[in-house]
């Protein structure tokens, strides 16, 4: 509709959907690639696929809009291009329908997901309660329905936006410089809400540590553990977007080597269940005291 038109803020609000489309289409890929088995190569799977896809969408996305913004620069110069207001005004008010239709299916969709699975104390779910992990996973679909239903919202206004536009140039057309002037707006809009993904898969390509957890509060609740004596190593990744892995090295309380299968028990139900970890390595040693190195005065003087 935006290129018939000849209108670069329908093409902008097009790219802005192509994000939108992006994202669900790597959720599909995640999905699909959680149910393939790690191969002889690939010991960990190929969750990562997930991240290299969500790079490779996230710069087409951008070599897109650096294009759309190029374009919208030479409009706001020459001021030689016109406009067919009313394919840009039909294509509007249907991209404002749709959003519209979208939004009010995921709002109720989300009245009936939290009314179906609503329980007077879900807000603390028992660890080991069978319905823990079940009632977290309707509280986490809920979330997500929530947050697609705002993201709606913004992307209804957006198509308003563009309506307006839209109606201006239909009946002024002298004032066809709004057709840019979206176009610079939207472009912003693109880059924030893709901003956080290239940070995100930046730190899951580098290793870092997700930003919903903490090393220190971590290693304290190791500490807290009983026979623990020290943290040697420890290391927390991630392998995709909510698949986060960690390899801990333990050194025991002195004396207390025969209770390691408990200790190292403890830690995975730790890690797995109250950080959420998706994969979890505990290895332990018995408590070796490190050896005092003697200066070579203190040899000399005893020589």
């Amino acid at each position: 509709g935006g290129y018939v038109a000849n209108s670069l803020a329908i093409m902008t609000d097009a790219l802005h959907m192509l994000t939108d489309l992006s994202g669900i289409i790597l959720t599909l890929l995640a999905l699909w690639l959680s149910a393939k088995s790690p191969t002889k190569r690939f010991t960990f799977g190929f969750h990562r696929l997930e991240v290299l896809s969500a790079i490779i969408s996230v710069l087409l996305v951008y070599i897109l809009m650096a294009f759309l913004l190029y374009e919208a620069i030479q409009r706001t110069i020459h001021m030689d291009y016109e406009i067919n207001g009313d394919i840009m005004l039909i294509t509007a008010a249907v991209g404002v329908a749709v959003n519209l239709i979208m939004g009010f299916l995921l709002n109720q969709s989300g009245h009936l997901h939290s009314h179906s699975h609503s329980h007077p104390h879900s807000h603390v779910p028992q660890l080991n309660s069978p319905n823990a992990a079940q009632s977290g996973s309707h509280g986490h679909s809920s979330l997500a329905v929530r947050a697609a239903f705002v993201h709606a919202l913004g992307d209804l206004v957006q198509s308003i936006g563009v309506l307006v536009a839209a109606y201006i140039i239909r009946f002024k057309p002298e004032y066809k410089i709004a057709d840019p002037i979206c176009t610079y707006v939207f472009s912003i809009l693109v880059v924030l809400t893709t901003v956080r993904i290239l940070c995100d898969t930046g730190v899951i390509i580098l290793e870092g540590v997700p930003r919903h957890l903490n090393v220190d509060r971590i290693k304290e609740a190791l500490m807290k553990i009983e026979d623990v004596y020290s943290i040697e190593d420890l290391n927390v990744w991630s392998l995709t977007a909510g698949k986060t892995t960690a390899i801990v090295h333990l050194q025991l309380v002195p004396g207390s080597s025969s209770k390691w299968e408990e200790v190292q028990s403890k830690a995975q139900q730790l890690l797995l269940n109250t950080f959420g970890m998706y994969k979890c390595s505990v290895q332990l040693q018995s408590y070796k005291q490190e050896m005092s190195k003697t200066c070579a005065s203190c040899q000399s003087s005893s020589a």
